[in-house]
């Protein structure tokens, strides 16, 4: 009997067997694990932090989990409680984290002149949700250049706007963190109190919003529509059509129904001219989508509104780009599913497009999956911390969807911040499962199955 358990543990554990069952999916959780181990361990560096000023443990893991998940979510002031490697670390995670690990080392590779073989294209496909491997590497290319062109635009414009209250190198360096922050959808600030010195700026809340959004909508929606301008396709991919239409409108409906909520609260946006107030109500509408920057105090929103940006925390950015949540191109799945279901109709059809069944179903497993995660996860911290359920609540929505935005003490620390050791891991279990998506996550975990080659009977079931 022993020797059959050994045999057993022996086989299993083969470096052949260990491979055949390192899927995708599981090699794209373990190397973002890794990449979050890498970076507590540097933050945790006796010159990652002030002289005499080391953070815990648990606080390194939070904030390499919050940077390489895009996240934003802060427990320690990275402008006091790191020094400058400590603040380049956690940039350069939120760049590994924004781009992917795999694209990252890809791009690593092909700068020494190494190739890239299948396994590692594979993977690429899996990190960026693009339907072919097919010409992947001058896909990460492409990536690569898109990325360093918009952040250095963002940062020559912010540039400008810091220079008029610091002077030039702190200036240029805070406008390249901001602008890498941004496009990689961190919400991460050098400032005491993010962007609330910004809020009429017109540079800070033009720039930081295209930044954001630039990054939300996914590298596939930028290939595409560069296919489509030089005429290599007749027209644009549904997927494309469908992550512009849900930007716009979540965009453009967030602003409406924000400016509504807050305009006559006094402690918000009332008492500002209404070009602040459309503004605010603007970069509120985007940044709640992907990007925890703030230029209010989010404690005097009412709780409406705080509704309102949970909502979109859970919509997220779209697959592809650097951001969390089920992600829009989900979200209209469900919703135009609804609809027909509402119609009586069989066929769910966008842009006079039918959507496979597989997708609308996958679409509701997604979101289901997700919303249950979060309740679960919202409901442990309850039970492990004293604060509101409003504030506890929309924390774990702003982990999931790798947002940052949260209820805290007004200043840049989040309410995590006030989080037991146990209550922290559980937000970074959340920040987590909203970079990689609850399907990869749950693919992952899972066991693969062999399709059955037969199906039962169909029964009728009563609902309703």
């Amino acid at each position: 009997m022993i020797n059959r358990v050994i045999t057993s543990i022996r086989v299993k554990f083969r470096p052949e067997v260990i491979r055949s069952r390192m899927t995708p999916p599981r090699l794209l959780v373990l190397g973002f694990a890794a990449a979050i181990l890498a970076g507590t361990v540097l933050l945790l560096l006796p010159f990652a932090t002030p002289p005499g000023r080391p953070i815990a443990a648990v606080d390194a893991i939070f904030t390499a989990t919050s940077a390489v998940c895009v996240t934003g979510l802060v427990v320690k002031d990275l402008s006091t409680d790191f020094t400058l490697f400590g603040q380049i670390v956690t940039l350069v995670l939120v760049q590994v984290g924004g781009l992917g690990y795999m694209a990252t080392g890809t791009i690593l590779t092909l700068l020494i002149g190494r190739r890239i073989g299948l396994r590692e294209r594979l993977l690429l496909q899996e990190s960026f949700n693009v339907p072919t491997a097919g010409g992947i590497v001058r896909f990460v290319r492409g990536v690569l250049l898109l990325t360093v062109a918009t952040e250095a635009v963002g940062a020559l414009v912010l540039f400008l706007s810091f220079l008029r209250t610091l002077d030039p190198g702190k200036a240029a360096y805070a406008a390249v963190f901001h602008a890498v922050s941004a496009f990689n959808n961190a919400g991460f600030s050098l400032f005491p109190t993010n962007l609330v010195a910004y809020r009429a700026d017109w540079l800070v809340n033009l720039a930081i919003p295209a930044l954001i959004i630039g990054g939300g909508i996914g590298f596939v929606v930028f290939s595409d529509l560069v296919r489509y301008a030089r005429k290599e396709v007749n027209h644009p991919l549904l997927h494309t059509k469908i992550v512009l239409a849900a930007t716009g409108v979540l965009i453009a409906g967030g602003t409406a129904v924000l400016w509504i909520l807050e305009r006559s609260n006094a402690q918000s946006i009332a008492t500002l001219p209404f070009s602040d107030q459309f503004l605010v109500s603007f970069f509120h509408s985007v940044a709640a989508r992907t990007a925890g920057f703030n230029t209010v105090d989010l404690m005097t929103f009412t709780p409406a509104s705080l509704t309102v940006l949970m909502g979109l925390m859970f919509v997220g950015a779209s697959p592809g780009g650097t951001g969390g949540g089920i992600k829009t191109t989900t979200f209209v799945a469900m919703m135009a599913a609804l609809w027909a279901t509402t119609r009586g109709e069989m066929d769910v059809t966008l842009f006079k497009r039918r959507i496979p069944t597989d997708v609308v179903a996958k679409s509701f497993f997604i979101g289901m999956l997700a919303l249950g995660f979060v309740v679960f996860c919202a409901f442990v911290l309850l039970a492990l911390e004293s604060e509101r359920i409003l504030g506890v609540t929309f924390e774990a929505f702003s982990a999931f969807g790798t947002v940052g935005l949260s209820i805290g003490d007004g200043g840049i620390l989040s309410l995590s911040a006030k989080f037991s050791p146990a209550g922290k891991i559980v937000i970074c279990l959340l920040m987590f499962a909203g970079r990689l998506g609850p399907l990869t996550m749950s693919v992952a975990a899972l066991r693969s199955h062999v399709q059955k080659r037969f199906r039962y009977p169909e029964g009728r079931v009563i609902i309703g």
